[in-house]
């Protein structure tokens, strides 16, 4: 069993994201994982990514405040627990548009 506490979650830098605070929790540098790693995000208001895309699957989970989720073809606000799918490829941008932080969850293949 290898366990990560939130209190010593080590950060990582994630190109083009802005006003975020990203710390790995399981897989890369801090577990050894086969197939998936898990980072949590912490956006400050006015908190963005640029619209990238990549070539695996993502998921996010908000687990607290607001984040909207936009593709090239639509824009969706998640609240507290909800979750989305990014196919492989589907570029995305994430914004904290509220005057709130927000803390999100993302699941990707390794």
């Amino acid at each position: 069993m290898q366990v990560t506490r939130y209190k010593e979650a080590r950060p990582y830098e994630a190109a083009e994201h802005y006003d975020m605070q990203c710390l790995r929790l399981q897989g890369k540098e801090a577990t050894n994982t086969d197939t998936i790693w898990i980072g949590l995000s912490h956006l400050l208001p006015g908190a963005q990514t640029s619209l990238k895309d990549a070539g695996v699957e993502k998921i996010y989970v908000v687990i607290s405040g607001e984040v909207t989720i936009e593709t090239t073809t639509e824009s969706v606000a998640l609240g507290p627990l909800d979750s989305c799918r990014l196919a492989p490829g589907e570029a995305r941008a994430l914004f904290n548009r509220s005057g709130a932080p927000a803390t999100i969850l993302l699941a990707m293949p390794v």
